[in-house]
């Protein structure tokens, strides 16, 4: 099994554990490697959300999972991928927004698999010729 970073969408389902198939791998990849990891960028993500909503009890409880888990920054280095690879998709006319640029150039940068639902965006990632190797935790 890889060291895997968790995207947003993942780590959130995680957090809610509504998907089986999700809670298990999650289980199976904690047994094994024995802390999740995620970035900065998805925490900003989640508070965000929790902030919005005004869910304070969400946030306070959201704070204090990931207290417990590993959370890898965005560096110089994260900085100028994640400017690449946003400046080169959206020179190709498929732009993915701010956040998954900067999530995938973490992982890379980390030389992790990146699981996520959200293969549609992360594949465009590849297909610009970036080194990015995905998992998806719904299957």
């Amino acid at each position: 099994m890889n060291k895997t970073l968790l995207d947003t969408d993942t780590y959130s389902e995680i957090i809610k554990a509504v998907d089986p198939i999700v809670t298990r791998n999650a289980v199976a990849y904690r047994q094994f490697v024995g802390i999740l990891t995620t970035s900065a960028v998805t925490v900003m993500e989640i508070v965000r959300g929790f902030q919005k909503n005004q869910s304070q009890r969400k946030l306070q409880n959201f704070l204090s999972a990931i207290a417990l888990e590993e959370v890898l920054g965005f560096d110089k280095v994260a900085g100028e991928l994640a400017g690449k690879i946003a400046g080169d998709s959206e020179r190709v006319g498929r732009p993915i927004g701010v956040a998954d640029p900067m999530i995938a150039a973490i992982a890379i940068t980390h030389g992790l698999e990146l699981a996520t639902g959200n293969t549609i965006h992360f594949q465009r990632i590849q297909q610009l010729g970036y080194p990015l190797t995905l998992t998806n935790w719904r299957v």
